[in-house]
């Protein structure tokens, strides 16, 4: 029976008292509820007031220069605040490659104690000044580095990210970093990002000025939302799984009765008669301390799935939260009976979960430089939308092949095209409006400005007055729909740190933007330039139905980019123009470039590895048993497939080189693990339920089914 762990028989213990039936876990009425937001993030109010106490305020903490001129200022004041919270430890935190589905947190960290000890007196005092804040060093030689570094060269170095605000969990402060080898190569996913945002910052300030906006002092940045998808199990059936726990998918497993089918999921309420709903609360709330406005919470398309989402922010700030929200689920889930899978594909014919990169530009003084009314009033210039979306669409069909490879995790080979997520062709929406207007431009008809169309919907009642809604409809089939002052990524894998998508999507428009500019400084017109380009890349836009195959070939005659393998998208990192394109922009060298690629494969090589060797202790510790005691199923089949996976490890052992050892991993998993699963999973139709030992789809995701006794005797005293 289902376990109810004393977290949630306490919140509801709350709601029962004085009401026989439970009508909420918990109610918040009240802004007071929300007077901690924000409490634990040194930043705004929380930091001015602190770094007040100490003759400065929360203003030099917009220039980085205060890691020179006033970093012993900071520290103390960092100091004050810890002390004041409760904490005593302090970390550079910082995020190493190839951490997706296997790193807790995804991140790196030491945790040091503020504090020097007085080997004369004993006495301990508080000690924390900016030099300890700003930099650290740390051994480099664990974390992956595709021969960056030689194993006798374990310098890693950390240094302060100044674009996200240092934050406070428990007793320790962490302070979001870069992590670099000796000689300066980016170890880390931020690094790299950090520098594409420069470059972007600098080539939209030169192509805007072009067309009539001269930003000055405001800069150019690039803001993200992030929609967090995941799966929460009952954790008393997650430890019946051994591929769970280790993979973080059912490698094996026979679909339930009940699927998605009958769509009954998606937007249901989130019911109060199991925990995830106080689960989904606990998160939300550990968030909120530490300022990440997690907004949104729903349940998604297949049973037991779930969403969070918060508003936009500036993509460093947002990704270091995005990592800290994965973590605070992980972490909260077992408190309230729960497990939180991640994982792009956990089940097996059910949706896999995702993490919409909402994509935008802008100054930042707010300047929106995708939404047409907004940028064509900042520059005076009608043409300006026009012309930065023809660069957007040229950036994305010249370099689609590293957009796909920057979604190239493990789990997303499960799930793209399977009607759940874009195809891995990397194709835009732009909605008939759009385009019809971007079409008479390309072929020399000047439609002037710009103005997103509406219409309006009568729905023949008195009661609802017609409302308005877009001229588009949403086109979820899309990787990358335009929807209205941003594009939305929808390919990304849920369990991904997003840094590589970021750096791919701000590289690839800071090189369209500086050759827009470089043409313009040359003598021609940025309208010209935009009608070639449209002309050059039209091909790239395509607002029909992205699932059905035969569009898929169409567009793959088109020749947009196509990439079906994530091993094949991961090589495309070595490419000659792709290097071209990452040094031209200041962002990786080429030694960086083909070390990342080497990670790639490594990461995914190894999860495959893992995958296999727990699916050789399944079969024989919980399968082939089963079958034996039940005297029926595929006995002599199920002991050959044993022998099948270790042969195919073996080969990936003895293969030299780390791309043919990710294809062949690629091979086992998506093709020999497939076949054997269908064996195993043969054997589960027949085993009697009381003698199969491993947790099955029905116990693991119908958890509205699964809740034993009602609430009132649960909880009661």
């Amino acid at each position: 029976m289902f376990q109810y762990p004393r977290a949630v028989r306490a919140l509801a213990r709350s709601s029962l008292k004085g009401n026989s039936r439970l009508i909420a876990v918990r109610g918040l009425a009240s802004i007071d509820a929300y007077e901690d937001y924000g409490k634990h993030v040194f930043t705004g109010s929380v930091a001015d007031s602190y770094l007040k106490k100490h003759g400065q305020s929360g203003d030099i903490l917009k220039d980085p220069s205060w890691t020179k001129n006033h970093s012993d200022v900071v520290a103390a004041a960092v100091l004050d605040w810890a002390v004041d919270n409760g904490a005593n430890t302090y970390c550079h935190w910082f995020q190493p490659m190839a951490s997706s589905g296997v790193r807790h947190g995804q991140s790196g960290q030491v945790q040091n104690m503020m504090m020097k000890f007085d080997r004369d007196t004993n006495d301990v005092v508080f000690d924390f000044k900016g030099k300890d804040l700003v930099k650290g060093e740390t051994d480099g030689s664990s974390y992956p580095n595709g021969g960056l570094r030689g194993t006798h060269c374990a310098g890693g170095y950390l240094v302060v990210d100044t674009s996200s605000p240092i934050f406070l969990r428990g007793d320790t402060i962490f302070v979001p970093s870069a992590f670099v080898s000796y000689y300066g190569h980016a170890l880390d996913e931020k690094t790299p990002l950090l520098r594409a945002n420069a470059a972007i910052n600098t080539e939209a300030k030169r192509l805007l000025k072009h067309l009539g906006l001269d930003t000055g002092v405001n800069d150019v940045v690039t803001n993200i939302g992030l929609e967090q998808e995941i799966f929460l199990v009952p954790r008393d059936q997650y430890y019946r799984r051994p591929d769970l726990q280790l993979s973080g998918r059912t490698i094996i497993g026979k679909n339930a009765p009940r699927g998605q089918e009958m769509c009954d999921h998606y937007m249901a309420p989130l019911s109060s008669a199991t925990p995830a709903l106080a689960c989904m609360q606990e998160i939300q709330e550990e968030c909120w301390k530490l300022g990440i406005p997690l907004k949104t919470r729903h349940r998604e398309v297949a049973p037991g799935q779930f969403e969070f989402a918060p508003l936009f922010g500036t993509n460093t700030t947002q990704i270091d939260q995005n990592m800290m929200v994965m973590q605070i689920i992980e972490e909260v889930a077992p408190r309230h009976g729960l497990a939180a899978l991640l994982q792009e594909k956990p089940f097996n014919d059910i949706n896999g979960s995702g993490k919409h990169n909402n994509w935008s530009i802008s100054t930042t003084d707010g300047i929106q430089c995708l939404l047409p009314k907004a940028i064509n009033a900042a520059t005076g210039n009608a043409h300006a939308f026009p012309v930065i979306m023809a660069a957007v669409v040229a950036a994305l069909d010249e370099h689609g092949d590293l957009l796909r490879m920057s979604i190239s995790c493990p789990g997303n080979d499960f799930r793209l095209g399977a009607c759940e997520a874009p195809p891995a062709i990397v194709s835009t929406y732009l909605g008939e409006d759009m385009t019809s207007y971007l079409e008479s431009l390309k072929d020399g008809k000047d439609p002037g400005e710009y103005i997103p169309g509406v219409k309006t919907l009568d729905l023949g009642v008195s009661e609802i007055l017609p409302f308005e809604v877009p001229a588009e409809d949403r086109n979820r089939t899309s990787p990358f729909p335009y929807g209205g002052a941003r594009f939305e990524f929808r390919a990304v894998g849920s369990s991904q740190n997003v840094s590589m998508v970021n750096t791919v999507l701000n590289t690839i428009a800071a090189e369209k933007f500086a050759q827009f500019s470089d043409r313009i400084d040359a003598g021609e017109k940025p309208l010209d330039i935009a009608i070639e380009a449209l002309n050059k890349h039209w091909r790239v836009i395509f607002n029909g139905d992205n699932y059905d195959e035969s569009n898929q070939d169409m567009l793959t005659e088109r020749g947009v980019w196509r990439i079906d393998s994530a091993v094949e998208a991961i090589h495309r990192l070595s490419a000659e123009k792709n290097i071209n394109l990452f040094e031209k922009m200041n962002v990786m060298s080429k030694q960086e470039c083909e070390s990342r690629e080497i990670v790639l494969h490594d990461h995914y090589t190894g999860s495959v590895e893992l995958e296999a060797l727990t699916l050789i202790d399944m079969i024989n510790q919980h399968v082939i048993p089963s079958v034996k005691a039940a005297g029926v199923g595929p006995l002599s089949d199920l002991q050959e497939t044993v022998k099948t996976i270790q042969d195919a490890v073996s080969e990936i052992h003895s293969t030299e080189g780390t791309f043919e050892k990710a294809k062949l991993a690629r091979v086992l998993r998506l093709e020999t693990m497939v076949d054997i699963r269908e064996v195993c999973d043969a054997a589960e139709g027949v085993v009697p339920a009381n003698l199969w030992t491993l947790a099955t789809y029905k116990e693991l995701l119908f958890m509205d089914s699964h809740v034993g006794p009602g609430l009132e005797e649960v909880y009661e005293e």
